[in-house]
Parts: structure tokens; C-alpha cells; sequence
């Protein structure tokens, strides 16, 4: 299956997966809404046996032929903190 990412223009690394490359207006208002403006990142044909960094293909797949589109939220970054030596 073919698809096209965007990524967020509100929310670092957040993306969005559609089904059909025109196909963001017709998402959910709220999604659209807290997605912001969508940019374009790449297309790439689909298939469940390929690697995506962060998220299973076949999940993927599976909500593009259910509903036409992937939310990919960002990850739970936690900073490498230095306290240095505590007594």
C-alpha cells in the first residue's frame, strides 16, 4: 500500500500516515486541529514485512485500510540529567 507522511508543524515528532496523499481534510476536526499544518516528509510503498523506526508496519496498515490514517505519537524523551556527585 502506498502512503504519504507529514509531520507535525505543532508537535516534534509527531506524524501523521494518509492513506490517500489528499486526504487530510478529511480527518477529525480535533486532529487536524492539534496536528497543525502537515509537511510533508516522504511516500513510501507500504508492505507489513518492512522496518518503520518506531511503530509496527502492520499496525500501520491496518489503520490506513480501516480508518485511512496513522497517528504516530512522539516518544517519552527523558533528558539525560547530571547532578553531579551528591554527599
Amino acid at each position: 500500500m502506498h502512503c504519504w507522511i507529514y509531520k507535525s508543524s505543532r508537535k516534534q515528532e509527531m506524524y501523521l500516515y494518509l492513506a490517500d496523499q489528499d486526504g487530510y481534510d478529511d480527518l477529525p476536526e480535533p486532529l487536524r486541529q492539534g496536528f497543525g499544518k502537515p509537511s510533508l516528509v516522504m511516500n513510501l510503498e507500504l508492505g507489513s514485512d518492512r522496518k518503520l523506526a518506531r511503530v509496527d508496519a502492520g499496525q500501520v496498515l491496518e489503520a490506513l485500510r480501516v480508518q485511512g490514517y496513522f497517528l504516530q505519537m512522539p516518544p517519552d524523551l527523558e533528558p539525560d540529567m547530571d547532578y553531579g556527585d551528591r554527599p
